[in-house]
């Protein structure tokens, strides 16, 4: 009998990924803001705004954060924005079109944000160089997941949080029907109609589909040098905050 065929998939090949990730948000840049409002009926401004909630930056309002893997910068403009934060946050990212479109949006005009172009996995920080640190929808993308939590607990200070915010798949039924076929059949033809790139808003259900549940990703936290992690789900469970101190 003939082999069953491997099943299609979005997702590159591992070595492959890092230049992938990169193509794609390069693409996409100038509509992924419109498209994630759009596409979440701007309950991603809620998500963010809790995530900031949950770093705990007023045991250090005046310090240095950094916002990895920050996109165009809405996770660390929020932080940025709170009232009583005194501090600066660094907003890094390896996409330098994602931080450009945050720039020339005027995201950051009057706020204590500095953009750097920088890669995930080798973060060109000191150690210990951070007060707090968050991920919005980031960790899911990087090439090693493991190597990049091990870098941003090098960098945080020892106590210091940190918060990741991520999508991850509903375990609920029928919710879980429900949000499958909007991820697969609703997200990809909207998202290629604004942003004319089918493949990048294919790529993103493939991968949080692929990507560990919240105690995986819990475990994995713990074993890169972070502990005491807890997490929130979301929205009926399509997104989560996870968040830990540096161990040290």
């Amino acid at each position: 009998m003939p082999s069953t065929p491997a099943p299609r998939t979005a997702l590159p090949a591992p070595g492959h990924k890092a230049a992938h990730v990169r193509q794609m948000f390069s693409s996409i840049a100038p509509s992924y803001d419109l498209l994630n409002h759009v596409l979440s009926m701007n309950i991603d401004r809620l998500w963010r705004a809790k995530a900031v909630r949950r770093l705990a930056w007023e045991r250090a309002p005046n310090g240095l954060y950094l916002d990895n893997c920050a996109g165009t910068m809405d996770l660390a403009v929020a932080l940025a924005g709170r009232k009583g934060f005194g501090g600066r946050v660094v907003g890094s990212d390896f996409t330098y079109e994602m931080l450009e479109r945050g720039v020339a949006a005027g995201k950051t005009r009057g706020a204590a944000v500095a953009p750097a172009c920088a890669d995930a996995l080798s973060l060109p920080y000191p150690d210990a160089a951070f007060e707090g640190a968050t991920v919005g929808f980031g960790v899911r993308n990087l090439a090693d997941l493991d190597a990049g939590l091990r870098e941003m607990a090098r960098v945080l200070k020892p106590g210091a949080r940190l918060v990741i915010l991520e999508f991850t798949t509903p375990s609920w039924q029928p919710w879980r029907s429900v949000y499958l076929f909007y991820a697969r059949r609703i997200l990809p033809v909207v998202g290629a109609m604004i942003s004319r790139n089918r493949s990048a808003y294919t790529y993103l259900p493939e991968s949080v589909m692929e990507f560990p549940p919240p105690p995986e990703l819990a475990r994995r936290m713990e074993a890169a040098g972070f502990r005491g992690v807890k997490w929130d789900t979301l929205s009926g469970g399509i997104a989560a905050i996870h968040y830990a101190e540096r161990a040290g």
